[in-house]
C-alpha cells in the first residue's frame, strides 16, 4: 500500500474541493470520496490533476481504508439528515479514537446531539464553521471548531495550516468551545452577516434611490469607504458590483431581480435569540427584510395602491453620504454588540467556555463578514475578557458619540423620504433603549398585571419581590402563580 492519507473528505461540491486543494497546497495527502462516484474522477481529472497526493477513492471503506490513524473523516456535505446517513455509514467501520468533523452549516443542536452519541461509541466529533466561500475555502477560510475537545489536538495543525492568517500570522481558527459551539458561533456570524448586507443595501437605496447618484459614483463612494472604518469583504464587493456592467453596458445590478434568498442560519439567529431573551433585533429584521423581498408579486400590486412620499432626498449631498457612513458604521457596531450578547447568553446556557476576543481575531480574515473593524473588538476584550457589551466599551462610545447626529438624520431622512431602513433603524431603536435608565416597561407590567394578574415589582420596594393590585376593584387579589420576566 501506498502512503496513506493524513485527512479523507467526503463531499466534492465547489467548497470540498477547494478545501482539498487547500489542503494539498500545505503538504498533506488526502483521500477523497463523493456519493456520485463520477465526481471522484472528474475532480481527479480536471482541478487535481497531476496531484498524485490528493487519493480518489469509490466507496466508504476504500476511504477509511486509505487514512492514517487516527482516522480524521470531514464531511462538506448538505446539512441536516445527509450529515446523519454518513455518520452512520462511516461509524461501521471507524475504531475508537478516529474524529469525524462536520464542516457544513449545520444546526448547533445537532452538532450537540451527534458529539455525545458518538462520544459514547469512542469516535471523537467535530462541529465547525467555514466560512469564506468558494475563494476563502481555497486560500485560506475562517474556520470555528466545537465538538470533542479530545478532538482538537489531532485536527489542529491540518485546520489551523489551511485557515486564513492576519497580519501577524495568526490562524483565523482555534477552539471554540464543547458540542455545538463552533456551530452556534458560525450561525450567529451568519446572522451577522445578513445584517451587515441588509445596512450595506439599505444605504446603497438612500444614496441611489433617494439622493440619485449614479452607478459609477456608487463605486467611487463604496471605494472611498473601504479605505477607512468601513474597510471590509462586503463593502469591497459592493464596490466591485457597482462598475459591473452588463453586455449592453448598462448596470448589471439593476437587472437582477429584487427578490432575496436565505439558507436559515440568519433564522436560526432569531430563533435563538427569542429562546434566550436576547434583543437581536437587528438580525432579525434583516431576515424579515429578505422575507419582505420575496413578496415580490404583492409588492409590485401594492406599489399602485398605497400612496405614500416620492422616495426623493434633497440636500448638499457630500454631508449625505457622510450622514450615511456614519449610521452604517453605528449600526454595524450594535449589530456586533447584539451577536456578542447572544453568545454570551448561549455560552451561559450551553456551559461553553467561549473566547469573545478569540472568535473576532477568527473573523479577522477568511470569512465573508472579516474587516478591519473587528480587531477594536478583539482589542476591547483584551482589555475586559468579561465585557458585557460592546457599546460600554470606551472606543465604542467615542464612535458613538461621534456618529450619534449622522445616524439620526440619515433614518430620518429614509423615514422621511419613504425608504424602508429596518434594519439601521431597529439598531437605532435598540441604541436609544440600551442608553434608557428608564423604558415604559413599567406600563407593560401594569397592563399584565390588570388582564392577567401577572404580578409586579416596585421601585420602592426590594428586587424580587412581587405586587398585585385589584385594578377594578372586582377582580379579587389572587395573583398569578407564575412571573416571567
Amino acid at each position: 500500500m501506498g502512503k496513506q492519507a493524513d485527512i479523507g473528505l467526503i463531499g466534492l461540491a465547489v467548497m470540498g474541493q477547494n478545501l482539498v486543494l487547500n489542503m494539498n497546497d500545505h503538504g498533506y495527502t488526502v483521500a477523497v470520496y463523493n456519493r456520485t462516484v463520477s465526481k471522484v474522477d472528474e475532480f481527479l481529472n480536471d482541478a487535481a490533476k497531476g496531484r498524485d497526493t490528493i487519493i480518489g477513492t469509490r466507496s466508504i471503506e476504500e476511504l477509511v481504508a486509505s487514512l492514517a490513524t487516527p482516522r480524521k473523516v470531514m464531511l462538506m456535505v448538505k446539512a441536516g439528515e445527509v450529515v446523519d446517513s454518513f455518520i452512520d455509514l462511516l461509524v461501521p467501520h471507524l475504531e475508537k479514537g478516529d474524529v469525524i468533523i462536520d464542516g457544513g452549516n449545520s444546526h448547533f443542536p445537532d452538532t450537540n446531539r451527534r458529539t455525545a452519541q458518538l462520544r459514547e461509541k469512542g469516535i471523537l466529533y467535530i462541529g465547525t464553521g467555514v466560512s469564506g466561500g468558494e475563494e476563502g475555502a481555497r486560500r485560506g477560510p475562517s474556520i470555528m471548531p466545537g465538538g470533542n475537545k479530545e478532538a482538537w489536538p489531532l485536527v489542529k495543525n491540518i485546520l489551523q495550516d489551511i485557515s486564513a492568517k492576519v497580519d501577524d500570522g495568526s490562524p483565523c481558527c482555534d477552539w471554540v468551545g464543547e458540542d455545538g459551539a463552533g456551530h452556534y458561533v458560525k450561525m450567529v456570524h451568519n446572522g451577522i452577516e445578513y445584517g451587515d448586507m441588509q445596512m450595506i443595501c439599505e444605504a446603497y437605496d438612500l444614496l441611489h434611490t433617494g439622493l440619485g447618484l449614479d452607478h459609477d459614483e456608487l463605486h467611487d463612494i463604496f471605494s472611498d469607504w473601504n479605505k477607512g472604518d468601513l474597510d471590509s469583504y462586503l463593502i469591497e464587493i459592493t464596490r466591485d458590483i457597482m462598475k459591473t456592467r452588463d453586455e449592453d453596458g448598462q448596470p448589471l445590478v439593476d437587472k437582477i431581480l429584487d427578490k432575496a434568498g436565505q439558507k436559515g442560519t440568519g433564522k436560526w439567529t432569531g430563533i435563538s435569540s427569542l429562546d434566550l431573551g436576547v434583543p437581536v433585533t437587528l438580525i432579525v429584521e434583516a431576515v424579515y427584510a429578505r422575507c419582505l423581498s420575496a413578496l415580490k408579486t404583492e409588492r409590485v400590486k401594492a406599489s399602485k395602491i398605497i400612496g405614500g412620499p416620492d422616495r426623493a432626498i434633497e440636500g448638499d449631498r457630500k454631508a449625505i453620504v457622510e450622514d450615511a457612513r456614519k449610521a452604517l458604521f453605528a449600526s454595524k457596531i450594535v449589530s456586533y454588540a447584539q451577536g456578542y450578547m447572544l453568545m454570551r447568553e448561549a455560552a451561559k446556557e450551553n456551559g461553553w467556555d467561549l473566547n469573545y476576543g478569540g472568535i473576532a481575531l477568527m473573523w479577522r480574515g477568511g470569512c465573508i463578514i472579516r474587516s478591519v473593524f473587528l480587531g477594536k473588538i478583539k482589542e476591547a476584550f483584551d482589555h475586559d475578557p468579561q465585557l458585557s457589551n460592546l457599546l460600554v466599551d470606551p472606543y465604542f462610545v467615542q464612535v458613538m458619540a461621534d456618529c450619534q447626529g449622522a445616524w439620526r438624520r440619515t433614518v430620518a431622512r429614509a423615514v422621511t423620504a419613504g425608504i424602508p431602513v429596518p434594519a439601521m433603524s431597529s439598531a437605532l431603536s435598540f441604541f436609544d433603549g440600551y442608553r434608557s435608565e428608564k423604558l415604559p416597561a413599567n406600563l407593560l407590567q401594569a397592563q399584565r398585571d390588570y388582564f392577567g394578574a401577572h404580578t409586579y415589582e416596585r421601585t420602592d420596594k426590594p428586587a424580587g419581590e412581587f405586587f398585585h393590585t385589584n385594578w377594578t376593584g372586582t377582580g379579587g387579589n389572587v395573583s398569578s402563580s407564575t412571573y416571567q420576566v
